[in-house]
Formats: C-alpha cells, sequence, structure tokens
C-alpha cells in the first residue's frame, strides 16, 4: 500500500541516517520495521485511508508526524538522544470538515507510538473552561485538565477564550493555566485547538504564548461533492440503510443545491439530509402499516424520502 507505508516502511523511506561505514563496529542498530508494527499505526493509518473521504493534506500531515515519532522512538530505543516533541496541534477548517474526527484517530495513534497513557479525547468548548463571576474559571480550567491528562484535550472554537473587547472576561485565565500545563506537561497531554482558520490566526497574534507553543498547524479542506456523496453513502451504511439508485442520484443533486445554500457545513449537513431522510422514511412506513413491511423496507431509504427536503421544494 502506498500512502501510510511508504513513509514509515524503512525498505521504501529515503534513507537519512548515518553511512553505516561511518558507525564503530559496536553501534547499536534498531529495526524500525518491528518497531512500525508493534505500534499498531500501520493499521490505524490504513483505517484512515479507508474510513475517512478525502482530506489528502489531512492525512499526509499526519503521516509525517506518525513517522516524525516513530524516529524519535528508534533514536530513544538505542539510547540517543530524543526531546519529547511538542505535540500540541492547531486544527484549521469550516464546520464538518472532520477536525473532531481526526483528533480522535490521532489520540490512537500517539498512544500506539507511546507518546500518551490514554487513547483518550476531552472535547471542550469556551463554556467548560471559563467560569462567570471571579475565582470560578480556575477550578473549571483545571478540573478539565485534570481530564485530559494522560490523553487529548480537543478544544473547539478556541478563538472564543478571548475576548478582548470585554474587560470583565476570564478567557485569559484559563489561557494562562493552560499555557503553564501545556509546557509542564508536555510529555503527558496533547493540545488540539480547532476553528475557523482567519479566527484562530487572529487568536495566536493576540496570543503569542500560545503561538509558540502549537507545533503543528493542520489546515481542513472543505469536502467536494463527489467526497460529500461518498460521505453519504458510507453514513448511510454505518446506520444500517442503504440508499436506492434513483434516492443516491437525488442525495446528489441535494448536495449540489445545498453546497450553494448559506451554513453549509459539509459532511455535518449530510448526516442532517441523511437524519431527515430517515424520518421522512418512518413516516412512510408508518403510514403503510396496514400490511406487512418487508426488511428490505426497513433498510431502504427511497428517492422521495430524498426530494420532499425544504433544498427542493424551496
Amino acid at each position: 500500500m502506498s500512502g501510510a507505508a511508504d513513509l514509515l516502511d524503512p525498505e521504501t523511506a529515503p534513507k537519512t541516517a548515518p553511512e553505516t561505514r561511518n558507525q564503530p563496529p559496536d553501534a547499536p542498530s534498531v529495526d524500525l520495521d518491528a518497531l512500525y508494527r508493534e505500534s499498531g499505526i500501520g493499521e490505524m493509518l490504513a483505517g484512515m485511508d479507508r474510513e475517512l473521504v478525502g482530506l489528502m493534506p489531512v492525512k499526509t500531515r499526519i503521516r509525517e508526524i506518525a513517522a516524525l515519532l516513530l524516529v524519535e522512538r528508534a533514536r530513544r530505543s538505542i539510547g540517543l538522544r530524543a526531546e519529547p516533541p511538542s505535540l500540541h496541534m492547531c486544527f484549521t477548517g469550516n464546520p464538518g470538515t472532520g477536525k473532531t474526527t481526526v483528533a480522535r484517530r490521532m489520540a490512537g495513534l500517539l498512544h500506539g507510538l507511546g507518546y500518551i497513557r490514554r487513547d483518550h479525547v476531552v472535547s471542550v468548548t469556551r463554556d467548560d473552561l471559563v467560569g462567570q463571576y471571579i475565582g470560578h474559571t480556575a477550578p473549571k480550567t483545571k478540573e478539565v485538565l485534570k481530564r485530559a491528562m494522560g490523553g487529548v484535550l480537543f478544544i473547539d472554537e478556541a478563538y472564543y477564550l478571548y475576548r478582548p473587547e470585554n474587560e470583565r472576561d476570564y478567557g485569559q485565565e484559563a489561557i494562562e493555566i493552560m499555557l503553564q500545563v501545556m509546557e509542564d506537561n508536555r510529555d503527558d497531554l496533547v493540545v488540539i485547538l480547532a476553528g475557523y482558520r482567519d479566527r484562530m490566526e487572529v487568536f495566536f497574534r493576540s496570543n503569542p504564548g500560545m503561538a509558540s507553543r502549537i507545533a503543528h498547524h493542520v489546515d481542513f479542506p472543505d469536502y467536494e461533492a463527489g467526497e460529500l456523496l461518498e460521505i453519504a453513502r458510507l453514513m448511510t451504511e454505518g446506520m444500517q440503510y442503504r440508499m436506492a439508485p434513483e434516492a443516491e442520484r437525488a442525495m446528489g443533486d441535494y448536495i449540489l443545491r445545498r453546497m450553494a445554500q448559506p451554513r453549509f457545513a459539509n459532511a455535518r449537513s449530510i448526516r442532517n439530509a441523511l437524519d431527515r431522510a430517515r424520518l421522512r422514511q418512518a413516516n412512510r412506513l408508518f403510514e403503510a402499516r396496514g400490511s406487512a413491511i418487508a426488511a428490505a423496507d426497513l433498510l431502504t431509504i427511497a428517492e422521495e424520502d430524498i426530494r420532499q427536503s425544504r433544498v427542493f421544494t424551496q
């Protein structure tokens, strides 16, 4: 398989280590391929390729991070100096582009490589960290950090932590507590900040201490129409439904129309559309309850379940 294995397989990766003729005869060596297999990250990366549609720039960056961490682990195994790498990250992109999903995958990868103790993600927003009165913010923030310790803390819409227009806002207190913990516990906690790219840039300009602690910036592109249709197929299968051929064509039409409308949220909008299609399917079957309903009918999303959407009727 190309991709993950190509970047991490020592047989195909570029040889950056010093040539063996420059090493003493008893120089230690390490089997990078064995470390790769033992960590299980090959399966994780393959699963990411298989289950996450699109996101090629994101997948490439994750493989690069995985390669770095695997080599750092190899260096430690033979006694070479290996400073704990800074793994705090920023995920930027529009809603529904997979930032939370990839954060969960990243936790599994970091755990497999031994950089965090738990395959564990704590997802929070400003309301979970910032209090409403003096003395309220510190205990809230510390409690969240305590729950996340040993794993990953994912802060969505992180720019809302900083509100300079409000002199009585306590977000800055939460930021200062996090900065200290991010520095002191960099080997036991990974913080991922997420949000719109332009707003995160403003946030970092206003908080240089936070900017200096973020080592990896990953931008999530919007999905294309064909990718969103594939996501719809995968979501339908995951819910143990299937779209009839006519329904799938209707979903393709829906996606093109919905992408042109306000407040489109990529995969999140597709999930909402499928939830409403299931609601219409259930109502359609309920109205026909006088006769037995076949299992195929219970499984199938019909064209009318899609085309009754307001996207088509308004």
